[in-house]
């Protein structure tokens, strides 16, 4: 039993004297190079990593979802041309198309289409 804790002991402490010796002369430069490369966003670690984004990108995406949504609207109508008559269908698609081509030109005209000022 005496011998079966010594080699207990001799293989905790032989652990941690390698885990050690290891600390001490192993390249801290691989962790440092973890560490200066810009991450998945693309953002350099060097810099703060809260840098403000473009309004007009947000802008531009919340447009797309806006309009893609509209656009979501509008593929229902072709099935539905089968259960409706050609009026009701022709109102209903026109009104959802001159609602999404105003909305079009209106930001258009105040400027939140162009991407450089």
């Amino acid at each position: 039993m005496l011998k079966v804790m010594y080699i207990m002991m001799l293989m905790i402490l032989m652990s941690t004297t390698l885990l050690t010796v290891n600390m001490m002369i192993s390249k801290k430069s691989n962790h440092e190079r973890e560490k200066m490369t810009p991450f998945e966003c693309g953002f350099n670690p060097n810099k703060s990593a809260r840098k403000p984004f473009s309004i007009q990108f947000f802008l531009l995406g919340i447009l797309f979802l806006v309009f893609d949504v509209e656009v979501t609207l509008i593929l229902p109508l072709i099935i539905t041309i089968k259960n409706s008559t050609l009026v009701i269908w022709s109102v209903s698609t026109n009104t959802i198309l001159i609602i999404l081509t105003l909305g079009l030109f209106h930001e258009w005209k105040s400027s939140t289409l162009d991407w450089i000022n």
